[in-house]
């Protein structure tokens, strides 16, 4: 089972890598390479990763889902207790960074030529941090989700019972 308090540092983690990423994209669509592709998905990856993982496992343990509760709706795979802002905003976050990740994509020059084009390295630095800043939402949300947990009604008959597995 995962901590309370692993959770609030992977919370954090993963809270601090999106701003880490959506800072960078930022910057990259901007025209400015703040950081060298390999420190800025390194530290991406170091601060998101793990608070996926955690967010994934946990959300697993306590609502042991495998489906939504009503197919066909989004919404259905939320957790009861999850207000709807907090999904509408992740969902608009993660939209952003789908969409910077698909402008990088259309800037890719298909050439087999060497990647000496610095605008060719900036697209590829783009495509990495817009699916770890995807990710890192995604992170922050089931973490946030299973921390605030305990705060939750007694869930019905047709939600889980909100028990970790043995």
């Amino acid at each position: 089972m995962v901590s309370q308090r692993w959770l609030v540092v992977c919370s954090a983690m993963c809270s601090a890598g999106l701003l880490w990423a959506a800072g960078l994209v930022g910057g990259l669509l901007a025209g400015v390479r703040l950081v060298p592709t390999p420190a800025a998905v390194g530290v991406a990856a170091v601060l998101t990763v793990p608070g996926l993982i955690a967010g994934v496992l946990g959300n697993r343990w306590y609502y042991r889902t495998t489906h939504p509760r009503r197919p066909w709706r989004l919404t259905s795979w939320v957790p009861p207790h999850v207000p709807r802002w907090t999904s509408m905003l992740a969902g608009i976050l993660f939209s952003g960074f789908w969409l910077a990740l698909v402008i990088a994509f259309a800037g890719l020059d298909g050439g087999v030529e060497p990647r000496d084009d610095p605008r060719q390295l900036d697209h590829e630095q783009q495509i990495s941090l817009g699916v770890l800043g995807a990710l890192a939402v995604g992170g922050t949300f089931l973490t946030a989700a299973v921390l605030t947990h305990h705060a939750a009604p007694e869930p019905t008959h047709t939600q889980s019972s909100g028990q970790p597995l043995a």
